[in-house]
């Protein structure tokens, strides 16, 4: 079961750059989107109804502004939007989708460095998502998305200078380091521990042609998923975003 995850930086402008056809080359069983900055009704008839996807969509109230969605091969068994706390379900950022064999969590966690309350505002999000986690048990459970934080130095390009950067702050790096001690496992680190693969680059600052970037994207499993983890992977030839893909092989059926 192939599973990827990709911030794609508005659906609908995905769309126009080749979304589609990266789909039917990759054929995911799901592919999990964030900052999908779209609401049902302003989805044309062939995004609403991606066939052979199904499709589910988590916006946020506000309108071009974050949300999630999931693109599903097979029908799952039930999906849900957020995780019950208002202030942070109300921006659209997770879906929780249940499969028979596993339960993935889509989130697209939040980004801290416009100012002090948005830092917040993500630490906040982050403790009550983790509270949630907790809460379910002894579960399969996948999560992915845009975490909006490099773990470690060799998960950008320039850790030095990034160290009073959000996205990069001790607090923001320890909550990561709170889900591992949790029993969850890095996916991509579980096969790969070497330095240079990235996920996100600044645009503006063409930043991607000389690999200068962060790895932001992740896909966390439970302990009792690792022996169904077959691979773990980041397309970052796939155009069309300030992202790239990630994702996961399991030897799972949905």
């Amino acid at each position: 079961m192939k599973l990827i995850s990709w911030n794609v930086n508005g659906y609908r402008a995905a769309a126009k750059k080749g979304f589609f056809d990266f789909l039917k080359a990759h054929r995911p069983d799901v592919c999990c989107i964030q900052e999908a900055k779209a609401m049902m009704d302003q989805l044309a008839p062939d995004l609403a109804n991606p066939a052979p996807y199904r499709f589910f969509l988590n916006s946020a109230e506000r309108k071009g502004y974050s949300g999630v969605a999931a693109f599903c091969l097979k029908e799952p068994v039930s999906i849900s939007d957020g995780f019950g706390v208002k202030k942070y379900d109300a921006e659209g950022r997770v879906q929780e989708i249940e499969f028979k064999s596993f339960r993935l969590f889509n989130v697209y966690f939040p980004n801290g460095k416009k100012d002090s309350d948005r830092l917040k505002y993500k630490m906040g999000f982050y403790r009550a998502f983790l509270k949630h986690l907790d809460s379910l048990g002894n579960k399969r459970i996948v999560v992915c998305g845009d975490v909006n934080t490099a773990h470690t130095e060799i998960d950008l390009a320039h850790p030095k200078q990034n160290e009073k950067t959000s996205g990069f702050l001790p607090e923001e790096r320890k909550w990561i380091d709170d889900l591992l001690d949790q029993g969850y496992v890095d996916s991509f680190r579980h096969f790969n521990t070497k330095p240079e693969n990235y996920t996100w680059w600044d645009l503006r600052t063409r930043a991607r042609s000389r690999n200068v970037g962060w790895r932001l994207d992740y896909f966390f499993v439970s302990r009792d998923l690792v022996r169904h983890l077959k691979s773990a992977f980041i397309l970052k030839d796939v155009m069309g975003s300030d992202h790239c893909p990630v994702g996961i092989d399991l030897s799972l059926k949905p």
